[in-house]
């Protein structure tokens, strides 16, 4: 079983396709053992120039690429049971959304830290390692460079979801980043900041209405104001 951080850099945000992709595969077996094994980063020739938005956080340029292989060449390793990442799912769909679980650091890190300033992995970084965190933070929006800042922003997390005297192991911290992904609070529109079951329940039905409707807060909002589904 190989469990996995990886990253990726894209064109864009709209249909986005791989030019970097990177991961570390961790030591550990069933134990959440953040020591790295072994890495692995690779650039992609899409086909498709980045988007000046995409180029201006990877600084990618289109001419560094003319003799990488197409991003639909790459495979996770045969034994990857899980992929950790900060957003997860958007680099899971840009590789093709694989068959693994998907563990989001992201989605842990709003769960306990509801308040924080910024869940930026970035800001998260700052947040726990305070000045240590500099030389990486600084080394961002490479992908090889994120799964490390995502490795050392796991490390501070996953303190908040051990239970003493229960075991703990990357399936209960899978358990622990689905039941995270669904949001208690409306992170946006005119009730910012409510929680969920304080909702009006006509804005509930408005949102229900919403075709790009995140699929965890509709979930969330069905199952808090006992909709059918």
């Amino acid at each position: 079983m190989s469990v996995i951080i990886l990253d990726t850099e894209t064109t864009g945000t709209k249909k986005p396709q791989a030019i970097e992709i990177a991961y570390q595969i961790l030591t550990g077996d069933s134990d959440v053992d953040l020591r790295v094994s072994s890495t692995y980063s690779e650039r992609f020739n899409p086909g498709e120039p980045s988007t000046l938005s995409a180029l201006a956080t990877h600084h990618i340029l289109d001419s560094d690429l003319d003799d990488k292989p197409q991003p639909d060449t790459f495979i996770l390793p045969d034994d990857t049971q899980y992929i950790i990442g900060h957003n997860i799912d958007y680099d899971w769909s840009v590789i093709g959304e694989p068959d693994v679980k998907r563990i989001c650091t992201l989605a842990l890190a709003r769960n306990v830290l509801p308040t924080l300033e910024s869940h930026k992995l970035t800001a998260l970084a700052y947040h726990f390692m305070g000045a240590e965190a500099r030389p990486l933070a600084m080394a961002a929006h490479g992908a090889l460079a994120d799964c490390e800042l995502v490795r050392h922003v796991l490390r501070h997390l996953v303190p908040f979801y051990k239970v003493a005297g229960e075991p703990f192991n990357w399936e209960v911290l899978w358990c622990a980043s689905t039941f995270a992904r669904y949001p208690r609070v409306l992170s946006f529109g005119k009730h910012k900041g409510t929680a969920i079951k304080d909702l009006p329940r006509d804005y509930v039905d408005w949102l229900l209405k919403q075709t790009d409707l995140d699929e965890y807060l509709k979930k969330a909002l069905e199952n808090v104001h006992n909709l059918p589904r």
